[in-house]
């Protein structure tokens, strides 16, 4: 790369090693040096040396000698001698790059700036010229990076023998007690079915079970019970939902654009209705993946709705937030080439591959040319339809042939009207011709028959109905190849300083000697996806299977889910971890089969109660002992509302934007056209990128800007002041009481109702005991207050009142 050093520095004609004494060859002549002497040195003594010379080094770096010059600082070697326009001196003084710009107070002349781009043509002639030798800087030990644990193709391990008395059928059980054993632990006992069908229900669909789900469950006395739970779960339409929900804090899935023109992703929810029946369809994850990477370039046959689906799958690179107003169409370009190689490298790999666009990873051995071999294959992917300002992103056509035939002949039937009215006109202009010679008048047809005229304005009346009920073609945001080149290494990052020109491949750490070779006519995006995919690859299954893992327990066994590069944490327990990678991929990367591996092991359905000896030798549960207390996420809190108060509408799928594709939707000052007044489930609640929906900021929701595999969980007095006081609380509290007081039967069965349809049990004696003395208290009260003789209101009030305090306790948004 030209901003490295670490292997030789040109200085005139004179090669250095960096290793070596330079030889003393070819010195610069001594017009040269005299053009140093007298132009440049004491240009740089009076802009430059107060902060980069002998006694400052701001960013490390020193310009008063040759071998500061050409070491550099922290964004690498000054110059490149013979190439100005890669050398970062020369972008700084010409105020090119808007955040390097030297000196920082005042530009220097045009004479100024033209000598020292012609110093560095000449190859930077100094009297130290041949003599001086250029600090060495770190290499990347490609060998070495290969040893992290991360970095290694998983192999299966035996699955750990327990003692003569244990009996352990799930593999996962195995690797845990072997941990627990190790420090002298034993885990808790199972939870109890009521707990185990609440857990499993939230987990899987994101919803409490119906009191019916849990009669029946608890009736179940076999062996097999909570299997066929699972099983019912899995095969739910709103497992996809559910599942979905998590993959798409992946994808930075967001219904607007966000940053500067907030306008709408008018076609984002066809990835995310995509994303959820993929799931519920079971879809292999490999194939999952494939399709969002390079779907546009697989070969789907005759079968259009397998195409289309796959065109809508590359969503997945579409989706991130845009600077649509960017001045700097080759820096918008970059940029979004970035944040897609930055989501890929930790939604995919758990590795934070952006890191090396300025220079090479501080961390692990990723080189700034494996960033832009990457760089060049998403370089030439088309992600923009035009960088016009405001640039429009790509879409796809998703028509289906009836669809097609249906606008081709609408057009058609335009094309006949704009005939009609040509062949009309021409018969009346030939009954009205004027004679050789005249010119024809230009109000030529008010002197056409009134008959005429009548005629010609039905026609051109239909002919603008026509033009504006042209059937619109569904489209869907995506990619498609473009021009197909390699990068260049862009100098401290900046697309106004390019090094040399980088063949497009993958990073050097996770491939053999011989890496794939990629096409010459394609980007290469489709290699690239199918060497993820591999059994072999060292990170895809590893990573998604710690996902699963940690959106079943809170926690992954590798705790940094978006980081196993050198500065994530290692696994607590690496040998499960590889064995359920290797295990995923045995499976066909059966994202289902997972679900019921882990969800039939005695760790996932272990209780949750709290034991001091345990906690003491293992207080964060990391050996898992227990099961974690978990409190549901900010959408699973909506629609547990939502389906307790009976409100909730279960239709999947769909757009709910009020607007048009690409329009405005919000922009802090006078437009806002957003509603978050629905009752659909809240995945397809729109998600506006700096005006998110407030219930779910207050609950933790994602960042939609940027991927997160792994949500905080926040205790906050808001949270509860929600509950107890928002009006969407009070509203599905009231729809709760009216369906209790509907309902034939006692009080007492009303209570026990809504504690079945609330917590998943049925109220013990004390909370029966005190929900009947707070409701005869709340209506006297009432009474009292209203001076009524028609009590019905107060009666609507108390059960509100009761349900909301029901739904403001921690038992109804925790699980355990």
């Amino acid at each position: 790369m030209a901003m490295s050093l670490a292997i030789l520095v040109s200085v005139g004609t004179a090669v250095l090693s960096a290793d070596e004494t330079p030889q003393k060859v070819n010195r610069p002549n001594a017009e040269q040096i005299r053009f140093f002497e007298k132009t440049i040195r004491p240009l740089l003594a009076k802009y430059c040396y107060e902060c980069h010379g002998a006694d400052v080094q701001e960013s490390e770096l020193r310009l008063d000698t040759l071998a500061g010059i050409l070491t550099g600082g922290n964004a690498g070697a000054s110059i490149n001698p013979g190439k100005p326009k890669q050398s970062l001196l020369i972008t700084a003084i010409g105020y090119r790059d808007n955040e390097l710009q030297m000196p920082p107070d005042e530009k220097l002349s045009d004479r100024q700036i033209a000598d020292l781009t012609r110093w560095v043509e000449m190859g930077a002639p100094h009297p130290d010229s041949g003599t001086v030798k250029v600090a060495s800087r770190a290499t990347l030990d490609i060998a070495k990076g290969r040893t992290h644990w991360a970095f290694q193709t998983p192999s299966k391990p035996n699955v750990p023998r327990g003692g003569p008395a244990e009996s352990i059928e799930n593999p996962i059980d195995a690797f845990v007690s072997e941990a627990l054993a190790k420090k002298g632990l034993k885990p808790l006992g199972p939870a109890d079915k009521r707990t185990l069908i609440r857990r499993a229900t939230f987990d899987l669909i994101g919803l409490p079970p119906t009191p019916a789900e849990i009669d029946a469950f608890l009736a179940d006395e076999s062996d097999e019970a909570f299997r066929r739970v699972v099983d019912r779960l899995l095969d739910s339409p709103h497992y996809g939902e559910r599942w979905g929900r998590h993959w798409l804090d992946i994808a930075r899935y967001a219904d607007s654009n966000g940053l500067d023109e907030n306008v709408a992703h008018g076609n984002a929810w066809r990835y995310r209705d995509y994303v959820v029946q993929s799931l519920n369809n079971d879809k292999p994850y490999d194939e999952f993946v494939v399709e969002q990477l390079a779907g546009d370039q697989l070969d789907s046959g005759s079968d259009v709705s397998r195409r289309n689906d796959r065109l809508i799958a590359t969503g997945f690179l579409a989706l991130g937030p845009k600077v649509l107003a960017e001045v700097d169409e080759s820096k918008m370009e970059m940029d979004i080439v970035d944040e897609q190689i930055d989501t890929i490298g930790r939604s995919l790999m758990g590795l934070t591959l952006g890191c090396a666009r300025c220079h090479d990873h501080k961390f692990d051995p990723i080189g700034q040319d494996d960033y832009y071999g990457l760089a060049g294959i998403f370089k030439s992917t088309r992600t923009m339809e035009s960088f016009k300002k405001v640039a429009k992103w790509q879409e796809n056509l998703i028509a289906l042939p009836e669809e097609l035939a249906r606008k081709e002949k609408h057009e058609q039937r335009i094309s006949e009207k704009k005939s009609q009215i040509e062949d009309r006109i021409a018969k009346a202009k030939d009954k009205l011709a004027p004679p050789t010679g005249e010119t024809v008048p230009q109000d030529l047809e008010k002197r056409f028959p009134q008959e005429t005229q009548d005629e010609l304005k039905k026609l051109r009346d239909d002919l603008k109905s026509l033009e504006k009920s042209v059937p619109v073609l569904p489209t869907a945001m995506g990619v498609v190849d473009g021009d197909i080149a390699d990068a260049a290494v862009h100098l401290r990052g900046s697309h106004l300083t390019l090094g040399d020109v980088v063949p497009r491949h993958f990073p050097r750490v996770l491939c053999s000697d011989t890496p794939p070779s990629l096409p010459s006519n394609s980007s290469g995006r489709l290699e690239y996806a199918h060497w993820l995919t591999t059994p072999d690859h060292p990170l895809t299954a590893r990573v998604m299977v710690n996902r699963i893992w940690r959106w079943h327990f809170g926690k992954g066994l590798v705790s940094t889910v978006d980081n196993f590069g050198l500065q994530g944490q290692p696994p607590t327990h690496p040998k499960l971890l590889d064995w359920l990678a290797v295990r995923f991929v045995e499976e066909d990367w059966s994202i289902k089969a997972m679900h019921r591996l882990i969800m039939l092991s005695a760790a996932y359905q272990r209780s949750s109660g709290f034991d001091s000896h345990r906690a003491a030798v293992d207080p964060d549960n990391l050996l898992y002992w227990r099961f974690d207390v978990r409190r549901l996420e900010a959408e699973t809190i909506r629609d547990a509302l939502l389906a307790t108060s009976g409100t909730l509408d279960r239709t999947l799928g769909g757009n709910l934007l009020a607007v048009k594709n690409r329009d405005y939707l919000f922009d802090h000052t006078s437009q806002d056209k957003s509603n978050y007044d629905i009752r659909r489930r809240s995945i397809y609640v729109p998600v506006i990128r700096n005006h998110l929906y407030d219930v779910f900021q207050l609950f933790d929701y994602t960042d939609a800007s940027v991927l997160n595999g792994n949500r905080n969980t926040s205790t906050i007095a808001p949270q509860a002041l929600f509950l107890m006081n928002s009006q969407l609380a009070i509203d599905l509290t009231t729809a709760m009481a009216d369906r209790l007081l509907d309902a034939d039967g006692t009080r007492k069965e009303r209570v026990t109702q809504l504690f079945l349809e609330a917590y998943g049990r049925p109220p013990t004696e004390d909370e029966l005991t005190r929900a009947d003395l707070f409701l005869t208290q709340f209506m006297e009260l009432t009474a009292q207050e209203k001076s009524s003789q028609d009590n019905v209101g107060g009666t609507q009030q108390a059960w509100q009142a009761l349900c909301q305090s029901v739904i403001s306790s921690s038992e109804f948004i925790y699980v355990r």
